[in-house]
């Protein structure tokens, strides 16, 4: 299904979504150029798709740095010759109250989970404009349909990458160049683990027992996230729904806008763990 995509730019590629995006993508023989700023999971993962005998490129970023994105797009578009998919995936997770969390917690998060995906769209979208072809996959969340307790700050910055895409979505209609909304329900990465945990609903702050209540919600895996977004992007689809979950919630917001939310308050406030 990726047959079309012959090389790929991926941030957030050191683990998770991103991990399995360039595994699938490098199985189909595209070139990828992988991005994480944790260095250490980034040469893991290069090394892995070193084996798969593929062009592949790596580079430590900050997507939250907009020179630094812009610099790597560029480097990526001469190496390969042009960029036909761009995976705006890294994301960070940060679990506190409106009234408690930090300003520098919020700037730090909406640094990286929306102006990150809008350093990555502007980096890339004037050339492909330019070669009248090209995809743009911006990962958003089922939190970008809904809200959630402890999670403002998360959801603010998804539903702000939602709203970014659409707007895209109608300027980019004739050009070639298609956008594309993916939003994951729970799917098991290291986000949580690697995210801040201040204020929780359940007021314990243990990293493994908020690890571990993730875990038991998040019912897709990297991989099988994977699987959907490409296939979405080879059919053209515009909004991608990642998990039998997604879709539930997906429906429920839509069909009972006031009443899904009470129906669901309790179990909101347990389950806050991030989707």
């Amino acid at each position: 299904m990726t047959a079309t995509i012959k090389s790929a730019f991926i941030t957030g590629a050191g683990s998770g979504i991103g991990r399995a995006l360039a595994h699938r993508l490098a199985d189909a023989g595209a070139s990828v150029f992988i991005t994480d700023i944790n260095e250490d999971n980034l040469g893991k993962v290069e090394a892995e798709l070193k084996q798969k005998q593929v062009n592949v490129q790596a580079r430590v970023l900050d997507v939250a740095d907009k020179e630094a994105v812009f610099s790597a797009a560029q480097e990526a578009d001469t190496l390969f010759g042009g960029v036909d998919a761009v995976f705006n995936n890294a994301g960070v997770s940060l679990s506190d109250t409106a009234e408690h969390m930090s300003y520098e917690d919020f700037h730090w998060l909406m640094d990286i989970n929306f102006w990150g995906v809008v350093h990555g769209t502007k980096a890339f979208l004037p050339a492909m404009l330019k070669r009248g072809s090209g995809h743009i996959i911006n990962v958003s969340s089922i939190f970008g349909h809904i809200g959630v307790p402890t999670q403002s700050a998360y959801c603010a910055a998804k539903h702000a990458v939602k709203g970014f895409n659409e707007s895209i979505f109608y300027e980019l209609e004739g050009t070639g160049v298609e956008i594309h909304s993916v939003h994951p329900g729970g799917v098991d990465t290291g986000i949580v683990r690697h995210g801040k945990h201040i204020t929780t609903m359940s007021g314990d702050n243990d990293i493994d027992a908020i690890q571990a209540n993730f875990q038991q919600n998040a019912i897709t895996t990297p991989d099988g996230a994977a699987e959907i977004v490409l296939n979405g992007v080879a059919k053209g689809t515009y909004r991608i729904l990642v998990g039998k979950d997604a879709r539930m919630i997906d429906r429920m917001q839509r069909w009972m806008p006031t009443r899904w939310l009470k129906m669901f308050s309790k179990r909101l406030k347990k389950d806050s763990a991030l989707t």
